[in-house]
């Protein structure tokens, strides 16, 4: 069913639109940071871990563009 949806137009302008939101902060988190799995476990815990890592990584980016 996955692959007749990104056949289609709608659905690769879709994933196209995907992929250019969120992989790419993802990919940031992974490699710039070092973040590969979570410390906690409880969705509760988790979303706050995340929040963290999300805030450092846009900690780094705000320095870097204050640099500049």
């Amino acid at each position: 069913a996955m692959d007749a949806r990104l056949k289609t137009p709608p659905g690769q302008a879709a994933y196209r639109k995907r992929k250019w939101i969120v992989e790419a902060p993802n990919g940031w988190i992974k490699s710039v940071l070092g973040f590969r799995q979570f410390s906690l476990r409880g969705l509760n815990k988790v979303k706050a871990e995340f929040k963290l890592v999300c805030l450092a990584l846009n900690l780094r980016r705000m320095s870097t563009l204050m640099v500049r």
